[in-house]
């Protein structure tokens, strides 16, 4: 398991990715060809993985995303230091907070 700032980088084996991963469309890349797991809505900066890979968000307002790593990659940030994943699925969630009545994902 990783975590990066407000997003937990979670190993799913093979056999537990949900079937209709395979015919979601993807996260578009960014303007730098990076797939953006979180962008900082304070900072501008942003958790993303560089290299060959995959992004599928899950259905729902807290959905967590799908990442596939056919060959590993790296999640940088302009604050963090980076981390190498190997290759494989992953679960990626943003972290939440709760407020009096309200839940919602952490602004970083």
């Amino acid at each position: 398991m990783y975590r990066q700032g407000d997003v937990l980088i979670a190993p799913v084996a093979e056999e537990a990715v949900p079937s209709h991963i395979a015919g979601a469309p993807d996260e578009p890349r960014d303007g730098r060809g990076r797939l953006v797991l979180a962008l900082g809505e304070v900072t501008g900066h942003a958790h993303a993985v560089t290299g060959p890979g995959r992004l599928v968000r899950e259905p729902g307002p807290f959905g967590p995303m799908i990442l596939h790593l056919p060959e590993g990659g790296r999640v940088v940030h302009e604050e963090h230091a980076p981390i190498a994943l190997p290759k494989g699925w992953y679960r990626v969630v943003r972290q939440r907070e709760y407020l009096p009545g309200a839940v919602r994902v952490v602004a970083d």
